[in-house]
């Protein structure tokens, strides 16, 4: 995916990249599975802002993409690649043999008329979705099932991938992008490949209103704050005071563990992804 840069006509053209959707066969979402997208702008049914800096930017329809890949042995020929505002990653429809469509995830190599499979027969193939336990250990896979049946739940976003290292006792051990090893019932269900629009992380949006387009709203440092809307607000200029740097509900930020070290799927983490960076540095 080739990224796209502008003549710098305005000041905020400058540095702007974007983009150039070259790899889209579409502009048309398939109707049956496009559904409407009620806005909440961070709010709960009371009205109160739950989530802060929401609100606003582009209309957007959702796509109802499929991430449990359960139609096993049933053929699919990919008919479109699409864009879908919802997510980083490209999607792409799926035209099965018994008439079904489906989206799923564009994987990098997966073109228009490529056929792809599910289910523990597949061929090991860019785009085919297996079991854990039938792919092989160092193959790279994305869209993968925490719990066998609910639906991928890692590495979704685009370029995302892991790699298989190791499988026993029920288990396949996955190395994450962040250098974390963590173990996934070797029943769960994930998909060959990387996921596709590799280079989206190095768009450079080059203005505020592009952040405007997408419903992000503005975030105020505490410091510039009263003393009554943040910890760190208040003081005559830019004093912090005594405070060391602190969340609006007045959790410490930098250093303060919040992970619950009780908590149950902590013991599937073979490896932590901050150890293991200490490690390499």
């Amino acid at each position: 995916m080739p990224i796209k840069s502008y003549k710098p006509y305005t000041p905020s053209r400058r540095g702007m990249t974007s983009a150039d959707f070259s790899e889209l066969t579409t502009k048309t979402p398939e109707k049956s599975l496009v559904s409407k997208v009620t806005r909440k702008g961070g709010r709960n049914n009371t009205g109160m802002i739950m989530v802060r800096h929401q609100g606003g930017g582009h209309k957007r329809a959702f796509r109802r993409v499929d991430f449990k890949r359960d139609k096993a042995g049933i053929p699919a020929k990919v008919a479109t690649i699409e864009y879908d505002p919802n997510r980083t990653a490209r999607i792409c429809l799926l035209h099965y043999a018994d008439g079904e469509k489906r989206y799923i995830l564009h994987p990098v190599g997966l073109k228009v008329g490529d056929v792809v499979t599910s289910g523990p027969t597949a061929e090991i193939k860019v785009g085919n979705a297996l079991p854990l336990n039938k792919i092989p250990e160092g193959s790279f896979v994305h869209n993968v099932e925490l719990n066998p049946g609910k639906g991928a739940q890692m590495m979704r976003s685009a370029g995302s991938q892991a790699q298989v290292m190791n499988k026993d006792g029920g288990y396949a051990q996955l190395k994450m992008p962040s250098g974390e090893v963590r173990m996934v019932p070797e029943i769960c269900m994930a998909t060959l490949g990387q996921v596709g629009n590799t280079e989206h992380n190095t768009i450079t949006l080059g203005k505020a209103g592009r952040n405007r387009h997408r419903g992000i709203r503005p975030t105020v440092r505490g410091g510039a704050m009263n003393a009554t809307d943040h910890p760190l607000g208040g003081g005559r200029g830019k004093s912090k005071g005594n405070n060391h740097p602190r969340s609006p509900w007045n959790q410490l930020s930098k250093g303060y563990k919040t992970r619950n070290k009780k908590k149950v799927w902590g013991w599937m983490i073979v490896s932590d992804r901050r150890r293991s960076a200490q490690h390499a540095g």
